[in-house]
Formats: structure tokens, C-alpha cells, sequence
């Protein structure tokens, strides 16, 4: 049994590894570089083209998208910084900067955001790969328990016991996985980046207005018709909002 086991452990490691890798390369992209040069001399428009630039080539990381995130709070576009904050911790729930900087731009921008419920709160403490990864380590660590079960002639309670926790913990990622892919925080999760976007309740600017969102509020994405969208909002009402005001939280 010991065997099976660290070798899905050296498995884990390395991809963790495989990972770190993954992001160090990404660092010493030249053209990440470059955009954190122009961050630097204070060219913020120029740092933003180019870290939109690789956000659009599929390099996207939690460190990208923070500096995309700095870059547009520098041009005053609260919208677009909580989005790209959001992206952030989407892929990396513990970065402190992203973390800090996401407060600091909702308070500047007086940004909504939709209520999360506890459950919605305890699953946010990783990120869905994670969850993924530990129910697919429990699920391979109750088929080793239970093909060497079969095969051996003593069934001790410790062994069981280690499988039912196992069982238990495949259980718990799948149901945080579905927690956080369809809650407040899912991939429906969506950004408004224009200012103060009246939500409606039917597909007409003319139409009643239900709420004002500020840039950098959170709606929840339900449905989309020709150029509006339907959406759960900060204030617990839906409303149809232009679709070109709001951008989803995963890409």
C-alpha cells in the first residue's frame, strides 16, 4: 500500500512543480517583461496593451493579470482593474497584492457585489483545480484500498477507516468543485466595466430601470439575448444589461 501511494504523492509534486515552472517561464517572458518596463517609466496605456496582448496569446496567469489589473487602475479604469484583480484570484484565491489592491479599487470605485453565502465563503479557501486534484487523489486512493483489500486476506479496521476518509474527502472537493462553478463566484461570474450601467427590466434603454451598477460590480450571468444580457444582481433582482458592459470573470 505504501508504494502506490508515494508514488502518487511524487505525481502531485510534480505537477505542483511542473506548475511553478510554468509561471517562472511566464516571468521572464520578454514581452512581460517589456510591458513591466513600461509600468515602470509610467507608460501605463503601453504596460496595458501588452499585458492585454499576452492575456490574448493564452498566457494568462495570476501574476498577469494583477499587472494588467495595476496598469488600469493607474488610467483611472476601476472596471477593468477589479476585473483583471478577479482573474487573479480566480487562479490564485491566496495572492495578498491582488487581494489588497481588489478592496482598494471597489472603495474607490463604490463597486456592488453579490452575496455569497457561508458555504459559497468556506469552498472560495482553493481554487476548482485543486479541489479536482484532491478528488481525483482520493478516488485512486480508494481503488488501491480496495484492489488491496481484495487481495489480501486481512481486512483491518485502520485500513477502512482510511478509505472512508478518503471517501469522504472526494465527497467534499466534488461538492465545494460545484459549489464554486455555480455560485456567486462561478464561471457565470461577470464584471461590469462600463460607469454606472443601468440594469433594466426588459431589453430596451427606454425600459424601468431596476438598479445603477457601478464599474467593478458583480453580476452573475443567466442568459443572453442579441446584444443584452440577463443577470442576477448585487441587490438580489435580475435585469437585463448591455452585453458589451459587462465581461465574465473566466475566460
Amino acid at each position: 500500500m505504501r508504494n502506490p501511494i508515494r508514488l502518487w504523492m511524487g505525481a502531485v509534486a510534480a505537477a505542483v512543480l511542473g506548475m511553478s515552472a510554468v509561471a517562472v517561464h511566464a516571468a521572464e517572458d520578454p514581452a512581460f517583461a517589456g510591458a513591466n518596463q513600461a509600468y515602470s517609466e509610467g507608460r501605463f496605456q503601453e504596460a496595458a496593451d501588452g499585458y492585454k496582448s499576452l492575456v490574448d496569446s493564452g498566457r494568462g496567469h495570476a501574476n498577469l493579470f494583477y499587472n494588467l489589473g495595476n496598469a488600469w487602475f493607474k488610467l483611472g479604469d476601476f472596471g477593468k482593474a477589479i476585473l483583471n484583480y478577479e482573474r487573479a484570484l480566480a487562479l490564485d484565491p491566496h495572492h495578498p497584492e491582488a487581494s489588497a489592491n481588489l478592496r482598494l479599487a471597489r472603495d474607490e470605485a463604490r463597486a456592488l457585489e453579490l452575496r455569497k453565502n457561508r458555504v459559497e465563503k468556506y469552498a472560495a479557501m482553493a481554487t476548482p483545480t485543486q479541489y479536482a486534484v484532491a478528488a481525483a487523489i482520493a478516488v485512486w486512493f480508494v481503488l488501491f484500498g480496495l484492489t488491496h483489500m481484495f487481495f489480501s486476506q486481512r481486512r483491518s479496521a485502520g485500513r477502512m477507516a482510511l478509505i472512508a476518509c478518503a471517501v469522504a474527502v472526494c465527497a467534499l472537493s466534488v461538492f465545494a468543485l460545484y459549489t464554486l462553478e455555480n455560485g456567486a463566484q462561478g464561471r457565470a461570474l461577470a464584471i461590469v466595466t462600463g460607469k454606472d450601467i443601468e440594469a433594466r427590466l426588459a431589453t430596451a434603454d427606454n425600459a424601468s430601470s431596476i438598479l445603477t451598477l457601478p464599474a467593478g460590480s458583480e453580476v452573475k450571468v443567466l442568459s443572453q439575448r442579441g446584444d443584452w444580457v440577463y443577470a442576477a444582481l448585487p441587490n438580489d433582482q435580475r435585469g437585463w444589461i448591455p452585453a458589451q458592459a459587462v465581461e465574465r470573470v473566466r475566460l
